[in-house]
């Protein structure tokens, strides 16, 4: 019986069903100014009429301007801004702020249109009626002490006491009416909220494509950091190793070796700098990406670290698209890298070669059998990753007592497409 009575009345002790209510009542409010506008745009081209077809073709005329006046608002960004601000503060969370007013595709617009209309138009019906709420108390809280009842400024006689106790109940009865109304509307509200007011399939869509995207693009940026500053590490190990030493024994070297760690140095740093570069929003990062045009200095650095190379290019590099360029320069690195860090001082042979639309990268080193070779890894992951980005093949793996790895990579020079 409790929780009967408390689901009747709780409503009025809720905030939350005075937010509704006060939304409703700023949507009557809104739709004064539309129905005058619109009444003077009716009664201006209109004939004046007293028979009921006329007045009922006349309201319907003034209906008719009045839903195309608001739907020509809607279509202001302010004004969307405004009215689901005005929803998602006084209506709750269930109300989206996908975009509000950033609508760029007609079927949102009308949604949008859709919403404003029945705002306004319900809002009008709960505000005429919370406006004439405090008169029906006015007049029926009085009948049972007054004997009267009084109706457009023609009092009717009723009985006094009791008989006429109805009456007052009847206008308390209608309040709490009035309350659960506005709360039911509130819950239309908001379960019509995500379809009219949040994002469409394609909104989506789009929203879904644009997420893969960044992913995609921070999947990149972390394969650049893993190539660059991996290398630059690895041939900083070298060399700092080798240069301690022979630190007392070979000055000369040990200076070379110093030179060659800075080097590397730099060459991570401005590797980081670009990477920070593109995570800012602030702008595009300074540094420019190494692409296969960069080969040379990465040959020697990795020589300096006193690894043996034989390299040769077949082909000119510098017709390659950017994309295959980068990605391709950042395998030679991640294998370069690999051979420094796990084979250590041997000879290497890398071989590029453009031929027929397409980019061939082979590279092969001895392998040491104390050490063994791993895998996998994030680096051999990484180039099969920006292989497959390319939409190449790429092998890697143990043959013959030397670790080989080979990339094919679909590349037409620029130009030729």
């Amino acid at each position: 019986m409790i929780s009967i009575a408390w689901r009747v009345v709780g409503p009025v002790g809720r905030m939350s069903t005075y937010r509704v209510w006060v939304y409703l009542i700023l949507g009557g409010a809104l739709l004064v100014p539309f129905g005058l506008f619109s009444s003077a745009v009716v009664s201006a081209v209109s004939p004046v009429t007293t028979t009921q077809e006329g007045v009922w073709l006349k309201t319907l005329a003034i209906m008719m301007v009045m839903v195309i006046a608001m739907t020509a608002m809607s279509l202001i960004p302010a004004v969307r801004v405004i009215e689901g601000t005005a929803a998602r503060e006084l209506l709750g969370d269930a109300v989206p702020d996908h975009g509000m007013g950033r609508v760029t595709s007609w079927p949102r617009r009308i949604r949008w249109a859709a919403w404003i209309a029945q705002h306004l138009i319900t809002g009008g019906v709960i505000a005429a009626i919370t406006f004439a709420m405090p008169f029906v108390l006015l007049f029926t809280i009085p009948v049972p002490f007054t004997g009267r009842l009084d109706i457009g400024g023609r009092p009717v006689l009723m009985p006094e006491g009791w008989a006429s106790a109805w009456l007052p109940a009847v206008g308390l009865l209608s309040v709490l009416g009035l309350v659960h109304l506005v709360v039911y509307l509130g819950g239309l509200f908001c379960r019509a909220a995500p379809w009219l007011l949040g994002p469409t399939a394609a909104d989506r869509l789009a929203a879904m494509t644009k997420q893969a995207e960044r992913l995609a693009e921070r999947n990149r940026l972390a394969r650049d950091l893993h190539d660059s500053v991996g290398h630059a590490l690895s041939v900083v190990t070298v060399q700092a190793a080798a240069a301690r030493r022979v630190l007392e024994s070979d000055l000369a070297f040990a200076e070379r070796a110093l030179g060659a760690i800075e080097d590397s140095a730099r060459s991570a740093l401005a590797d980081l700098d670009h990477v920070l570069g593109l995570l800012r929003e602030d702008g595009p990062p300074a540094s420019t990406q190494w692409t296969l045009e960069d080969l040379p200095a990465l040959l020697r650095s990795t020589q300096a670290a006193g690894v043996t190379i034989e390299s040769s290019v077949d082909g000119n590099l510098g017709r390659l698209p950017n994309p295959v360029s980068r990605e391709a320069y950042r395998i030679v690195q991640e294998c370069l890298t690999n051979v420094v860090r796990h084979a250590g001082m041997v000879a290497v042979n890398v071989r590029l070669v453009v031929r027929r639309g397409e980019l061939a990268i082979d590279i092969d080193n001895p392998l040491d059998p104390g050490r063994g070779r791993e895998h996998g890894g994030r680096g051999v992951a990484g180039m099969r990753e920006r292989v497959g980005l390319l939409h190449g093949r790429m092998s890697a793996g143990p043959k013959e007592g030397r670790w080989c790895v080979s990339v094919r990579i679909p590349a037409w020079s620029k130009g030729e497409r």
